[in-house]
């Protein structure tokens, strides 16, 4: 099920004021008997799930029996889900605190047979409705007032009509459902908790510990030859398992191309777009305005290689800071600076993030074990958001921060305008949120600078977030669209042959061939690392919702009359609308290259200002 899908119905939050800078202690550690008090009640609750699953299979051939009838199964099947997502939250999040605990493994693998269940009772919905008819279905529907809540989701169930199979056919996917998930599961065990991570010894004689977190803190270290041994020991790791995560990729690309098939639609690029129903410009769009503006990017290169003080620009002098700083943000700091970049959203939105971020939803700090990376659960719709975070005191975990927060908000504003069964919002608007609050934040903190030495290290990370959120999730859905075109073509796929298709584009991407950033390699099987492959066609939704986000920020920021209510009605929204026209109508065509080409004319503002201030100190 989706993280980013619904937060709680909150009460009316008190109107105190922003904390100040000695602001209240907040727990770093999420509490989930906000979900279920004991295991018991986690068990008693999946026996009431059991219960209503029985009841609505009786549903089944009657639910045109009468106006009454029909919503009766709607808010069944609609109740039933919001249990699940409570239960399966649970699960997932405990275990993500300790992803090698069995006792967890246990809770998470008995919540996918609940959501196995769920899709196969659940599975005749969508058939029958389309048996009923258009009009018949507008008439039970008009019949009732009431009804007016699922209008949109019973619209989208008909739309989808030549993609949808008769009740024995769509029983048989779900029953096949709970043997496909295989690929995602072997990946997350073996990434997340079984991986031999690599020991290494840097220049100072620190021993580290290069698992995920490791890796991503020290791939940033000053001593160039240091981030090399990081590179060399962590992708050496990689490349060992190299032919593992090949057998578990392909399988999850064959099933992705056989669902596509059995769905009737000519690839998989089009059947998970029109899950949105999303068009194809919005994705051929992107990629192609990515390809044509690559010369931004190599400019980037370029001017990080000048600041770092490097001639060869090579691939692990990418993320450290182009500009030397020993600042620190913890935890208490971070949110303070998050919270007063916000003001410009409003009052009400201010005074809910503050009474979440002091309400243990946040498991903020790394420990071994604990899932890596950082995400947002927002799908128990009677409770609260849940921030999973890796938080290490850096700016770039002050960025995470806010960017987290921004999907938590978006929840809590879907939520409080939406009935459950459209507060659910898709990935195409989710990352919209994130990133807006991304832009504020940076603005904040450039406004707040005590001097151009930290203006340069808040410009630095917005180049390099840019980088990281629109070209290289751009250079991502590139090698997402070519191995699943491959795989529907009926091509094999070895895990050396990923290597060198992610190679070609990483290349491409970085100006190897041009001299720009020389690629090793080794670092070639970085595909394996991704966890957003997957998820298919996931990674692409970032670099549109930078783009809308961006926009979005910038005319808040300016004071455009309209803009703020216009942004926040996207996120009051919920799932009541389909994404890309939703973000239209707020002025935003993420199928025109202009969203895109605004995304490169700011990187291209960034570095002049950089630019600029060097030059002055010289």
């Amino acid at each position: 099920m989706k993280k980013h899908l619904l937060l709680a119905a909150l009460a009316l939050l008190t109107a105190a004021a922003l904390p100040a800078i000695a602001a209240e202690a907040a727990p770093d550690r999420w509490n989930l008997k906000d979900l279920y008090a004991s295991q018991g009640d986690w068990d008693q609750d999946a026996v009431t799930l059991a219960q209503q699953l029985k009841t609505l299979s009786s549903c089944a051939g009657h639910l045109a029996q009468s106006g009454k009838r029909f919503k009766s199964c709607l808010d069944l099947n609609a109740d039933l889900l919001k249990r699940y997502y409570r239960l399966a939250g649970y699960a997932s999040q405990s275990h993500d605190e300790d992803t090698g605990l069995a006792a967890g493994m246990d809770l998470q693998q008995r919540a996918v047979v609940l959501g196995n269940r769920v899709e196969e009772t659940t599975s005749f919905l969508s058939p029958e409705i389309l048996k009923i008819g258009r009009n018949k279905v507008n008439l039970l529907r008009k019949a009732d007032k009431s009804m007016a809540i699922y209008t949109h989701w019973l619209d989208d169930i008909l739309r989808t009509a030549p993609h949808t199979l008769d009740k024995s056919g769509e029983e048989l996917i779900a029953n096949f459902s709970a043997a496909t998930g295989a690929a995602n599961a072997i990946y997350s065990t073996l990434a997340d908790a079984d991986m031999p991570w690599p020991k290494i010894t840097l220049s100072d004689g620190q021993e580290v510990v290069l698992d995920q977190t490791g890796y991503e803190k020290n791939r940033a270290l000053g001593n160039r030859a240091d981030r090399k041994r990081v590179f060399d020991a962590f992708w050496g790791r990689w490349k060992e398992f190299e032919r593992t995560f090949g057998v578990t990729f392909y399988e999850q690309l064959k099933k992705d191309a056989a669902l596509a098939k059995v769905r009737r639609y000519p690839d998989t690029l089009t059947q998970a777009l029109d899950g949105n129903n999303l068009p194809r410009a919005v994705y051929d769009s992107l990629l192609a305005q990515a390809e044509l503006n690559l010369p931004t990017l190599h400019r980037y290169f370029k001017l990080r290689a000048r600041m770092l003080g490097v001639s060869d620009m090579r691939y692990y002098d990418i993320y450290p800071p182009m500009v030397a700083s020993d600042l620190k943000y913890p935890i208490g700091l971070s949110t303070r600076l998050m919270l007063e970049s916000v003001k410009p959203l409003g009052e009400d939105y201010l005074r809910a993030m503050e009474k979440g971020t002091t309400s243990g939803w946040m498991d903020v700090y790394p420990r071994p074990k604990k899932r890596s990376g950082a995400y947002m659960n927002g799908s128990v719709y009677d409770v609260h958001p849940y921030l999973l975070l890796n938080h290490n005191d850096d700016y770039e975990s002050l960025s995470t921060l806010a960017h987290e927060w921004g999907h938590a908000m978006h929840s809590y504003l879907a939520v409080r305008s939406q009935p459950f069964i459209s507060a659910d919002y898709p990935t195409f608007t989710a990352e919209i949120a994130s990133t807006t609050n991304e832009v504020l934040l940076l603005d904040h903190m450039l406004r707040i600078a005590k001097d151009d030495k930290e203006r340069l290290l808040y410009l630095d990370s917005a180049l390099e977030n840019l980088r990281g959120t629109f070209f290289r999730q751009a250079m991502f859905a590139a090698f997402e669209r070519e191995v699943h075109a491959r795989v529907d073509k009926g091509e094999s796929l070895t895990g050396e042959a990923l290597t060198q298709i992610y190679g070609d584009i990483l290349r491409r991407y970085h100006g190897d061939k041009e001299g720009v950033v020389k690629i090793d390699d080794l670092y070639t099987v970085e595909w394996a690392f991704i966890p957003h492959f997957y998820n298919r066609f996931y990674v692409f939704q970032y670099a549109t919702s930078v783009a809308a986000g961006s926009l979005f920020a910038d005319q808040i920021l300016k004071g455009v009359p309209g803009a703020r209510e216009r942004y926040l009605g996207i996120l009051r929204a919920g799932g009541s609308r389909y994404p890309y026209e939703l973000v239209k109508e707020a002025g935003v065509d993420l199928a025109t290259p202009a969203p895109y080409q605004a995304i490169v004319a700011r990187m291209n503002r960034i570095m002049d200002q950089i630019e600029a201030i060097v030059a002055n100190r010289n």
